[in-house]
Order: structure tokens, then sequence, then C-alpha cells
């Protein structure tokens, strides 16, 4: 069981963020993220998005630096991801 997280890459709000994922079970990642004060409100899907000045801390909390390419490589490993197809799922409403 180990949280991983990817290099901050991904520009958004003034900032690059990372992504941090679990390759075991959401469970573990949502019990790292609370214990580390990510709120759940980063939470999307199968990751949570960190911004880049919480990075040192969050390996130093014991999560795992990878590569960006890895990290999906291991969530797609762990059967966590969420693939394409079910985040645009998530997008359409109900049939009435």
């Amino acid at each position: 069981m180990t949280v991983l997280i990817d290099t901050p890459l991904w520009p958004a709000h003034g900032t690059v963020w990372s992504h941090l994922v679990s390759d075991s079970s959401l469970a573990e990642l949502h019990a790292f993220a609370a214990l580390n004060g990510i709120p759940r409100r980063g939470f999307d899907l199968d990751h949570y998005d960190v911004p880049a000045h919480r990075y040192d801390g969050l390996v130093a909390a014991g999560a795992h630096p990878v590569g960006n390419r890895e990290l999906v490589l291991r969530l797609r490993a762990s059967g966590l991801r969420v693939s394409g197809r079910d985040r645009a799922a998530r997008d359409v409403p109900p049939e009435s």
C-alpha cells in the first residue's frame, strides 16, 4: 500500500498542481489526505489535486514521488483509475 505523488506540472489558478493517488485503496488515499490537511474538495474521482507548495510536505509525510507516467500506470494497475469515458458519464444528467 502506497500513496504516490507526481511532479507538480499541471497549471491552474496561478500555480502548478500534483496528483496524489493510492495504488491500493481510496480509503488509504482519503485517510492520508485528511491526516495531511488536504481538503476533500480536492478529490477528483481517483486522485487529489494538490498545489505545488504542498509537494515537499506530502513527500516528507510519506507520499512516494513518481513521474507522471508511472503514477498513471500504477493507478491503472490498482484498478482505481477512472477512465475518460467514466468521467464523461458523470457529467450526463440522469434520464427522467
